[in-house]
């Protein structure tokens, strides 16, 4: 690939035996593409508003359980002059068969059932990050996406974005020589959440359909909007919120796919809440890829810190990034649109550039030119990248360095740590175990 060819290009695509409304579309690049939204009080917001920037393509359904989200979202794609269709359920959703996509944004305890379930109805798939809430769930839904032969997007966006695919071609190009390891730096400031009691859910709010997959429990705030990352019921905590993105670049710019073992400790530190997952973490990954070891140091950091390598300075408090050490130098990526090399021991400049792109776009193109390749976040990457997020947690969790097997995908010599790879399911949400 090209440095400078980083939006692939979908002209010319050839049709496929695609189903549904898709038939024609690979060979008709001005037909609509009709999305469904679904979850929208935070991210899926952006969702919306990137579709309905792009040529040909309609945000033609919404689904969310929480009548005061969905009015905000039907007023939102209003103002493009159509009215969506709405819906509660996610499976009514799918019995829709003018519905050719659909972009999910709910909490991440829903991502992979959904997604199975979308593939399954012959839909394509924009799934936000992490794509699974244990390590099971993410191979299945890679193996409904390959069985139904669907066009699964993973939200790591800063797979789009221009600058960071230029930064990873000259790390293939050795620019820092040989890389022996990458660091994700994911310095959020988080405050406490507090303490809330359990009560009755919010008028309008289909609390059971929320819930889902995950036990039944009483409603509370504090496991509710955007609270729900840190509870291990429904979240990941801050590794699989902001880290996800950070994760992926690491294994991204280092060329690796699974660790052979995996270290992590840390805590809720400060604060006496509601959370339940650490607000401070460390995570140590070690590769053996090829004959050829290299490792990733991943911290997650909630309060005053430092900034480094430059990352975060002149923006805010927040430090989001990641950082590679090489033979020759090192590289500094800055969030998901900026990446600046320093070289030798004097760590002379280096190549810089400052551009993002985008992963819904990419998406769509995707679907009509129907090859997966041509796919920035194909969805086995975002299984991989989450699975890395999914073992950091079950060694903090356990209190355990974790050997694993990356041909056989399982942690070995230890079954206490090996049940936290798959978790119980709330009828009738269940995930598959043949999808």
């Amino acid at each position: 690939m090209k440095r400078r060819d980083f939006v692939t290009s979908t002209a010319g695509a050839a049709a496929g035996t695609l189903g549904f409304t898709l038939k024609a579309r690979a060979n008709s690049p001005n037909d609509t593409i009709r999305v469904a939204v679904v979850g929208f009080r935070g991210q899926g917001n952006g969702h919306i508003r990137n579709y309905m920037r792009m040529p040909n393509v309609e945000v033609a359904a919404l689904c969310d359980v929480d009548e005061s989200v969905m009015a905000k979202g039907v007023a939102e794609v209003e103002k493009s002059g159509k009215k969506p269709k709405t819906y509660v359920d996610f499976r009514k959703l799918l019995d829709d068969k003018s519905i050719d996509a659909v972009s999910i944004a709910t909490p991440n305890h829903w991502h992979s059932l959904m997604g199975i379930w979308a593939c399954q109805a012959g839909k394509d798939v924009y799934l936000e990050k992490p794509c699974s809430h244990t390590y099971w769930e993410g191979q299945q839904l890679v193996a409904a996406a390959r069985k139904y032969d669907r066009i699964v997007q993973h939200g790591t966006n800063s797979r789009s974005s221009a600058a960071l695919r230029e930064a990873m071609q000259l790390l293939r190009e050795g620019v820092i020589g040989d890389i022996y390891m990458a660091r994700g730096l994911c310095f959020k400031w988080r405050d406490t959440i507090g303490k809330k009691p359990d009560g009755p859910a919010p008028a309008g709010v289909d609390y059971d359909l929320w819930l889902g997959p995950a036990p039944k429990r009483p409603f509370n705030e504090n496991r509710f909007h955007y609270n729900w990352h840190w509870n291990w019921d429904y979240g990941n905590g801050d590794l699989g919120n902001q880290g996800i993105h950070e994760m992926d670049i690491c294994r991204w710019g280092l060329g690796v796919t699974l660790p052979t073992k995996v270290s992590s400790m840390g805590g809720h530190f400060m604060f006496e809440d509601d959370q339940q997952t650490p607000n401070t973490q460390i995570a140590s990954f070690e590769f053996n890829q090829g004959g050829r070891k290299s490792m990733i140091v991943f911290e997650v950091r909630h309060w005053i810190t430092n900034h480094e390598a430059g990352i975060g300075e002149g923006k805010d408090s927040n430090t989001i990034g990641n950082i590679f050490y090489g033979s020759k130098g090192y590289m500094a990526i800055d969030g998901y649109t900026s990446y600046k090399v320093f070289l030798g021991r004097k760590q002379e400049p280096g190549p810089s550039r400052t551009q993002g792109g985008s992963t819904w776009v990419n998406f769509i193109e995707a679907m009509r030119s129907r090859k997966r390749a041509d796919l920035h976040a194909e969805i086995e990457e975002g299984h991989l990248s989450s699975a890395l997020v999914h073992l950091a947690n079950i060694s903090y969790r356990t209190g355990r360095t974790l050997n694993f097997d990356p041909a056989k995908q399982e942690i070995t010599g230890d079954a206490d740590a090996s049940r936290w790879m798959k978790r119980e399911y709330r009828a009738p949400f269940v995930v598959p175990e043949k999808v």
